[in-house]
């Protein structure tokens, strides 16, 4: 699935930025991406626990290769842009729906015990394929000038992903106790509002990485600045893959983080100061590095963060709570793709992703004075799950309400 997102990532960015040569263009396809998710995930999650999780994502997959057939249409026979973004819009719509069942359904095939090991290989699996899936975009697109055989590609990866995903077996979650109602709709909202380590750790990406994610720029930088085209831009996304596998092997082969609060501090701090090398570099080498080093220091706050949100939450809230998660995954990326177009229209790219840097390392000096909790946290094996809070009966709704 990741690796053919990436091929569509960087084939549709580039095709996008040259045929209409604007930044906001790039930041559109962000906005495009992330209004369905903001309104759809949080009854997608609502759905993620009410049935099978794996039927979810099938159905999501299915449509998502539809979304790739209309993409490889449209660049075969030159339609405009505005064909993208509806179709990528389209294909939001299916993320935003079945994105929770795939993050609550981990723990229905991990245990509880190696649970942190797994994040760190699955994020680590994850990132192989974000290295590899943008090299070979950018080679299909820039070597071949082939637009519309890269999103070909990522339909055939997307039908795999089906097959196997059908094949997954997994213990059933266990069973919703309340009927579907706005309480219990809204009880991942509730969960994560009164669980201050889960609202601190992802309120903490969400703002750093809102202003300081530079990815949406990457073929401003890729074309004009550091003239390496499509091929570059896939290798600039492919470090950011790299450092990222490389701390999750990392991390999956030592003892769990000891401290791993303080590290995820650290770690937003350092991303940030690595985006802004990133905006300073004209050398295609230092920014390769940069990007390395972004990938490797966000994988940490990747980890520290998802296994916050899983091992907290009780299973039977999993998919509601993994709802609100992505809503702050997709609104800190693809809202920050569009925060990086406006700022780099008005500032130019250099000044956006620099200032976006400055941001993220502010971000960091915020949480840690509003959650003084998140330095206290210490070995993620020790994390427990939360009692899940309970549902009012009709009576006692009506009671409240007086």
């Amino acid at each position: 699935m990741i690796f053919g997102k990436w091929i569509e990532t960087v084939a549709v960015g580039i095709h996008v930025y040259r045929h209409s040569g604007d930044a906001l263009s790039l930041g559109l396809l962000g906005l495009v991406q992330a209004a369905p998710v903001i309104l759809l995930a949080i009854p997608g999650g609502q759905l993620a626990d009410r049935c099978d999780r794996r039927r979810v994502m099938m159905a999501m997959l299915a449509v998502s290769s539809a979304v790739s057939l209309g993409l490889t249409v449209a660049a075969a026979q030159a339609w405009g842009i505005a064909w993208f973004y509806g179709l990528l819009g389209l294909g939001a719509v299916s993320q935003a729906v079945g994105t929770p069942a795939r993050a609550a359904l981990l723990p229905q095939i991990v245990e509880r015990g190696i649970f942190a090991n797994a994040v760190a290989w699955n994020s680590s699996v994850f990132h192989i394929a974000s290295m590899t899936g943008p090299a070979v975009g950018g080679f299909v697109v820039g070597a071949q000038g082939n637009t519309p055989a890269a999103l070909a590609l990522v339909g055939a990866c997307r039908l795999i992903s089906l097959a196997a995903i059908a094949g997954v077996r997994a213990s059933p979650p266990e069973p919703a106790q309340a009927a579907v109602s706005w309480h219990s709709l809204l009880a991942g909202i509730r969960f994560v509002w009164q669980t201050k380590l889960i609202l601190a750790s992802i309120t903490l990406d969400l703002f750093a990485v809102l202003l300081g994610g530079a990815t949406y720029l990457l073929p401003i930088f890729a074309e004009d600045i550091l003239h390496v085209g499509a091929l570059g831009l896939g290798l600039l996304r492919s470090a950011e893959a790299v450092g990222a596998v490389g701390m999750g092997v990392l991390l999956a082969h030592l003892p769990p983080l000891r401290r791993a609060g303080r590290a995820l501090l650290w770690a937003v701090a350092g991303f940030g100061a690595a985006t802004i090398g990133l905006g300073l570099s004209r050398w295609f080498p230092l920014s390769l590095a940069m990007m390395f080093l972004i990938g490797a220091l966000d994988n940490v706050s990747v980890v520290v963060r998802h296994t916050l949100v899983q091992m907290l939450t009780p299973d039977e809230m999993r998919g509601r709570v993994s709802a609100v998660n992505s809503v702050f995954i997709v609104a800190s990326n693809d809202l920050g793709g569009l925060e990086s177009g406006i700022t780099a229209r008005l500032f130019g790219p250099v000044l956006s992703v620099v200032f976006g840097g400055v941001g993220a390392i502010l971000v960091v000096l915020a949480a840690a004075r509003k959650w003084p909790e998140l330095l206290a946290v210490g070995s993620l094996a020790e994390i427990r799950a939360l009692r899940a809070p309970t549902t009012p009966s009709a009576d006692e709704e009506l009671a409240a309400r007086g």
